[in-house]
């Protein structure tokens, strides 16, 4: 069977969800979510996890945004352990926005966090596992047999010679309870979970007919194109459109939110109508914000005295009595998402009602800013995610869907905005940089007693969930700084928000990415300064963390630690994000100056694995990833004004440039952790140890080509 992964319409989806012509349908009430009444709220029609019809067609709606980390094949495969069937059997549809479908580790409809696979880990499983139930139990009320005696096979209810397929029984399953006492599989007996399968969104993705958001088409669609202000933060002037409204095709030019759109019949219309427009801007508060000035705002804000992150012994007092101190200064620029995928949004805008045909991260998030928008209620506005060419944090923003409704209302047609590469890369919610002052205190052996780290930068979390972060510091600040894994008496950690004046958004690792490359970059600066070699120096201190212990040595010896050929030099690093213990060692040669990276060994313990595929593809994903921004990385500003465009000043890591990646996955029977980003975080400290072990020149700045310590 060819799998058929779609956006469906209102219309479809009620037809998937709907009871009429029969079928069993099953929806769950899930734990943490704080409106399980929810559960019957679309339209008046249960919301579905699965639905089998009478025609033995299965559907499964996934629940969290597909943008190529697997998640419709590795959700997909939890509910059909369960279920007894193959991944061909089975046909994929996004989920619509409902409270059923808030992911528990987020509190929202959010794909995030490398979050998917935790948060389904049980309950699709669950679901899979009612369904086979209840179709049992049909099967041996019409045969008026014990179900026990029963067994399930490939879709089909067996009975000795005799079987029942699921959708003959489907109908009369229906109409049972839906079981609550359910008792999953044990790993031992998985067919599907823990074994490599084929990603179910491939083969569409290679024939052309996956739907992606810039390839949506709707009857009478226009399209628009959209300036917005040079100047972050910004606003229009006035402007005057008298030219670009008699180029062909051009139907409005209009004022939004966030600029001037000009629709057209076509894009390209737009776009070079765009051109014609003359437009007049006010800077705004940020006419003269420059990198330096964002730099200098941090250093100063270091001053003060930060909130406890975590406090464990008296650092301060361990510090002064210490043989030996060594403090440095970490500092790391704002990144871009960079997605290859351009930001895009299909709106489709009426006086009672709206689609939204939208590549997003969070549907709830997007359902709310769109009804306000166009003035309707957040009921009357339904999301219709299509596949993500690239999220990375960038598409849990809902900036590129504003503009799309504006024109749709005043239009009343559909319009689809497309921003251009240089849009996105002008416009983007960067990562956020960081000002980070560390020090560590040695014993006369060289024993690390003492560890003090001052972080210092944004909130993300401040603007888009104020909530969270009212009377708590920002979680999504401290990552890898409060969970710091070694062994040391006195510890404390510190954090001071500084706002910068522009927005700031989640990035791949959040801030993982920052603060590992300081704490783990800093031990190896510790390890030098005792005397001892990086990776023994971090093994002795995690006797009581055994699962970090373990990725540590496996990546030591699988890389061959200490065995590298001559002019090659080796950097390690370590750190546990999203549930998943992961090290990686780095070996780089610097020949003439130049860095040339060999090889990266990574060791991962990332809990139970659903698909080994997915989870190899997800490494190497991130670790390239989390190298393209240490290597090159940077936004800068000037006037306001960011300087970078595209990939010709934002630049990206080349095929040819790609090193080896060797990753090792260590068996475990823990609960699943996630797998979209911790190895973006861990590959930078990687990187720049290796450098510092080739040329003795330690870098504490991002990005690597910019320090002048190598050339690139």
């Amino acid at each position: 069977m060819t799998h058929k992964i779609t956006d469906s319409s209102r219309r479809d989806f009620l037809k998937i969800t709907g009871l009429a012509g029969g079928g069993l349908v099953l929806g769950l009430s899930l734990t943490g979510c704080s409106k399980p009444s929810a559960l019957g709220a679309e339209g008046g029609q249960p919301v579905a996890w699965l639905k089998i019809d009478s025609e033995n067609a299965i559907t499964v709606l996934v629940d969290r945004s597909e943008m190529g980390q697997g998640v419709y094949t590795s959700l997909t495969q939890l509910l059909a352990e369960e279920l007894e069937v193959s991944l061909d059997a089975i046909r994929v549809v996004a989920a619509p926005v409902n409270a059923v479908y808030v992911n528990a580790l987020l509190g929202a409809q959010i794909t995030g966090g490398s979050s998917s696979v935790r948060d389904g880990w049980e309950k699709l499983r669950k679901a899979g596992a009612q369904a086979r139930m209840m179709l049992v139990q049909a099967a041996a009320t019409h045969w008026d047999v014990d179900a026990a005696k029963l067994t399930v096979q490939g879709g089909y209810v067996v009975n000795g010679s005799k079987r029942l397929s699921y959708g003959a029984l489907a109908e009369n399953a229906a109409k049972l309870p839906v079981p609550t006492d359910v008792t999953l599989k044990a790993a031992k007996d998985f067919k599907l979970v823990g074994k490599p399968q084929k990603r179910i969104d491939t083969a569409a993705k290679v024939d052309g007919s996956a739907l992606y958001g810039i390839d949506v088409k709707l009857p009478g669609m226009l399209h628009a194109a959209l300036a917005q202000p040079p100047v972050l933060g910004g606003s229009l002037n006035r402007f005057d459109a008298k030219a670009a409204e008699t180029m062909p095709g051009v139907k409005k030019v209009l004022a939004t939110a966030s600029g001037v759109v000009v629709v057209a019949d076509h894009y390209w219309q737009a776009r070079k109508a765009l051109a014609a427009v003359k437009i007049s801007w006010k800077a705004g508060p940020n006419a003269s914000l420059s990198t330096e000035g964002i730099k200098a705002k941090l250093r100063a804000a270091a001053s003060r005295p930060g909130r406890d992150v975590r406090k464990e012994g008296d650092a301060t007092a361990a510090i002064k009595g210490a043989a030996k101190i060594l403090s440095a200064t970490y500092e790391l620029p704002l990144l871009a998402h960079a997605t290859l995928e351009p930001q895009n949004c299909t709106a489709d805008v009426r006086q009672d009602s709206a689609d939204i045909h939208v590549n997003t991260q969070t549907q709830q998030v997007a359902q709310g800013v769109v009804a306000a928008v166009a003035g309707l209620k957040p009921e009357q506005v339904f999301i219709h995610t299509t596949l993500l060419g690239g999220g990375f944090g960038r598409r849990l923003e809902v900036d590129y869907l504003t503009a799309a409704v504006e024109a749709s209302k005043a239009m009343g047609k559909p319009v689809k905005v497309i921003w251009t590469r240089e849009d996105d890369t002008t416009h983007d919610a960067y990562r956020p940089p960081a000002h980070d002052e560390v020090t560590g205190a040695l014993d006369a052996q060289g024993n690390l007693v003492a560890w003090k780290l001052h972080l210092t930068g944004p909130s993300i979390t401040a603007r888009m969930f104020p909530a969270v972060v009212e009377t708590a510091i920002d979680p999504f600040a401290v990552e890898a700084a409060q969970n710091y894994p070694y062994d040391v008496p006195n510890i404390a950690v510190t954090y001071n928000r500084e706002e910068i004046g522009i927005n700031v958004g989640y990035w791949r690792s959040v801030s993982h990415g920052l603060n590992c490359f300081v704490a783990e970059s800093f031990m190896d600066e510790l390890a030098h300064a005792a005397g001892k070699d990086p990776y023994a120096f971090r093994a002795a201190l995690l006797g009581k963390q055994p699962r970090y212990k373990r990725v540590l040595d496996t990546a030591a010896e699988k890389a061959g630690w200490g065995k590298a050929p001559a002019g090659h030099f080796q950097g390690i690093a370590l750190m546990e994000g999203y549930g998943t213990y992961m090290a990686q060692v780095a070996e780089v040669s610097v020949e003439g100056g130049a860095l040339k990276i060999h090889r990266v060994t990574c060791a991962v313990d990332c809990g139970s694995v659903v698909n080994p595929n997915i989870v190899d593809q997800q490494i190497h994903g991130s670790i390239l990833f989390g190298l393209t921004a240490a290597l090159w990385g940077e936004i800068t500003l000037a006037g306001g004004q960011v300087q970078q465009k595209n990939f010709d000043s934002y630049r990206l890591l080349r095929l040819p440039e790609a090193p080896p990646i060797d990753v090792h996955v260590i068996d475990s029977t823990e609960a699943p952790g996630g797998l979209g980003e911790p190895g973006t975080a861990l590959i930078g400290p990687a990187v720049a140890n290796a450098i510092f072990a080739a040329t003795g020149k330690r870098l504490r700045a991002l990005p690597i080509a910019k320090q002048k310590i190598v050339t690139i």
